[in-house]
């Protein structure tokens, strides 16, 4: 009996010095927390790249040149597998590691401080170490994939700038170090990139609803973590999110794998046809895919850069069932308006998708199988 109550009583000490250890932490301290420091997670992104230098304006322009030209080979064979009218796209421009860091900080932050804004959390000590994680967290995922990316496209998602010109680049120093280790040609390298990175730029200006409906989502997010949430449904919404954050979340993730496994279907596509060394590319990159060190693969593990992937690679699997089996005028009709987008599940069952919107549609059903010769895809 002593026994027990000696125990309660150490449980009741213990229980009041953590409840007094949570009071502190979370007692406000004034004023609004930052949540992230952006200047911090630049700091921390750049520590890795100590052998690295912003690249010099000569050294852009040349490249810039070269790109230019690289971009002008392919603009047509695009166009040839996309179809529709062809029309003019913003010039590719080079970055470093370190310009490719500065300009994904500014990314993400368009796109987060309008949410950490409207949560309006108090500044605290539990906040405060909390910021110290996230800029840490932040800035290591960002060193970590700036030697991974070798092109990017950015759409300007709640930016204020309009989408055309949009901003199409290639990481010089990620393309020239694959090329030398993968004993790859130069020019035929930087066009596929250029093609993968081309076709996303179509996609939103050929489609302007298209970012549209994406900054509806991400402003629906934002909405749905605002500031009249109290207490831990705010911390919840800000992280691992609310019942109704998820199904937005779950349709921005199956447009997301839309729009990669299309790209990564064109850049098959029109590679094949116009790309000497075609078969080379792709063997390399499928090896560069699946190749990764055993802390790269724990990175990707807890990141959950991984599951990302596989979303892709299931959009990429859609499109391809899509236009082997229909042909690219039905695949196309996904681009027509965000109710043709392939939800959640049908990017496991492309028939169910196809069968929802070719429902009434004469001129997809004419695109079927003996009305169009495919395009060879390996």
């Amino acid at each position: 009996m002593k026994a027990k109550v000696a125990r309660g009583v150490v449980f009741g000490i213990l229980s009041g010095i953590a409840a007094a250890a949570v009071m502190e932490a979370t007692r406000p301290l004034g004023g609004q927390a930052s949540v992230i420091d952006w200047d911090a997670v630049r700091r921390h992104a750049r520590r890795r790249l100590r052998q690295d230098w912003p690249m010099e304006p000569a050294e852009r322009n040349r490249l810039a040149d070269r790109y230019a030209a690289l971009a002008a080979d392919m603009r047509q064979p695009l166009f040839d597998v996309v179809g529709g009218p062809a029309f003019e796209i913003a010039p590719f421009q080079p970055l470093g590691r370190i310009e490719w860091i500065d300009l994904n900080v500014e990314i993400i932050r368009r796109v987060l401080d309008p949410v950490i804004a409207e949560a309006g959390i108090p500044r605290s000590r539990l906040t405060d170490t909390g910021q110290a994680a996230i800029d840490r967290y932040t800035g290591g995922m960002l060193s970590f994939l700036s030697y991974r990316v070798l092109g990017q496209f950015d759409p300007q998602l709640m930016g204020r700038e309009p989408v055309a010109p949009t901003g199409l680049y290639l990481v010089e120093p990620n393309v020239a170090q694959w090329e030398q280790e993968a004993e790859l040609p130069g020019d035929d390298l930087r066009r596929w990139l250029i093609l993968h990175e081309t076709t996303h730029a179509w996609q939103f200006q050929a489609h302007p609803w298209l970012i549209q409906y994406m900054n509806s989502a991400l402003e629906e997010l934002l909405a749905l973590a605002g500031h009249r949430r109290q207490g831990a449904a705010r911390l919840i919404s800000l992280t691992v999110g609310l019942p109704s954050q998820w199904a937005t979340v779950r349709r921005m993730q199956a447009t997301m794998s839309l729009i990669e496994g299309y790209s990564n279907l064109v850049m098959t596509l029109a590679g094949r046809r116009v790309l000497d060394s075609y078969d080379a590319l792709e063997a390399a990159y499928r090896k560069r895919s699946d190749q990764k060190s055993p802390l790269e693969a724990l990175f990707w593990k807890l990141t959950g850069l991984d599951l990302k992937l596989q979303q892709y690679r299931n959009g990429e699997a859609f499109s391809r069932a899509v236009y082997e089996a229909h042909g690219m005028a039905t695949l196309n009709l996904a681009w027509e308006s965000a109710a043709n987008l392939p939800r959640a599940d049908e990017l496991a069952r492309p028939e169910k998708w196809v069968s929802r919107v070719t429902r009434g549609n004469v001129g997809a059903r004419l695109a079927s199988p003996g009305r169009r010769k495919p395009l060879p895809y390996g």
